[in-house]
């Protein structure tokens, strides 16, 4: 499985900006931990690439902020120290609001200081003003719990870090994968899932394992299924496994949208193990895709509306 066979990147929108980001990361604020920043200072022209597009992989906190504004370095100081002390589960990007007339308009900026988030390339408010540091920590903890029941659960990366080392060659196939590619052409979906399952024990962030062992799953639950039959069972059945057989075969039917909605609406109506088992699925098929796709973006939101 190479990193082709993933389609991560691409343009998320949100709506007043246009601008591409054509930038690397900009030098990074506050003092790291352990030698490793996770505070990045944006612009304009950077913002969406440096914000929107990261926030698809991990949550992103926003600080929009004025260097006239110098009680705001108070709130500064602490946000950097929790986003260096959070090890990666957030990106904190920091804005100056006097360079960035665009980003206020689209915002509708009241106030300066404030702090939004982005998850899934979503705006969620998160305060204005300067606050006390622990407050400050209770916003952070509730958006990274609401990210996890979304499935953003990556990890950020140290801004200014070095590439790593073992870099895979754009378009080569990657040697991790050998032993689950061989499973998989040989129709043998289960040992796939468990050769994923392994490189996840190791890393349990890495992106590309994930969306093999969405994949394989999916080809290992749908191998024994009649999808005739499985589609017109649902259309009649409340029964929260033959719905949950019903998204998996329109997702390899290649109807992805009616696979997600209809798990969001049987999150809607059900509650208790009945409405884990859909969200825990639906996130599943979600990374069958990958989060850049348009339709796991919407899914996303779709899927936050229902449990909030």
């Amino acid at each position: 499985m190479s990193s082709s066979s993933f389609s991560r990147a691409g343009a998320i929108d949100l709506s007043q900006l246009a601008a591409r980001a054509q930038q690397p990361p900009a030098g990074a604020a506050g003092a790291p931990r352990g030698g490793a920043s996770y505070v990045l200072e944006v612009t304009e022209q950077t913002f969406e690439a440096e914000t929107i597009r990261r926030s698809v992989q991990h949550p992103v906190v926003v600080e929009l902020y004025s260097p006239r504004v110098t009680s705001g370095q108070q709130l500064s100081q602490a946000l950097a120290e929790i986003a260096n002390a959070s090890d990666g589960k957030f990106l904190l990007a920091r804005l100056d609001v006097d360079t960035a007339p665009g980003i206020v308009q689209a915002l509708q900026l009241q106030a300066v200081p404030t702090v939004i988030a982005l998850i899934g390339g979503q705006v969620a408010p998160l305060f204005q003003g300067v606050l006390p540091k622990a407050e400050v920590q209770a916003y952070v903890d509730q958006l990274l719990t609401a990210a996890v029941a979304n499935g953003i659960v990556g990890r950020a990366d140290p801004v200014g870090g070095a590439a790593a080392a073992d870099e895979e060659v754009e378009g080569g196939p990657d040697p991790r994968f050998a032993a689950a590619d061989a499973a998989i052409e040989q129709g043998d979906f289960d040992a796939a899932v468990a050769e994923f399952d392994r490189l996840l024990q190791a890393d349990p962030n890495d992106v590309e394992a994930k969306a093999g062992r969405a994949q394989a799953g999916l080809f290992a639950r749908a191998a024994a299924l009649d999808p005739q039959a499985v589609l017109a069972t649902a259309e009649t059945s409340t029964a929260v496994e033959d719905q949950l057989a019903a998204a998996d075969v329109e997702m390899l039917t290649g109807q992805a949208e009616l696979a997600f909605d209809r798990l969001i609406a049987l999150v809607r109506r059900s509650a208790g193990d009945e409405r884990n088992s859909a969200r825990v699925r639906l996130l599943e098929l979600f990374e069958t895709l990958g989060n850049a796709d348009e339709r796991v973006l919407k899914g996303r939101r779709d899927l936050m509306a229902a449990l909030f």
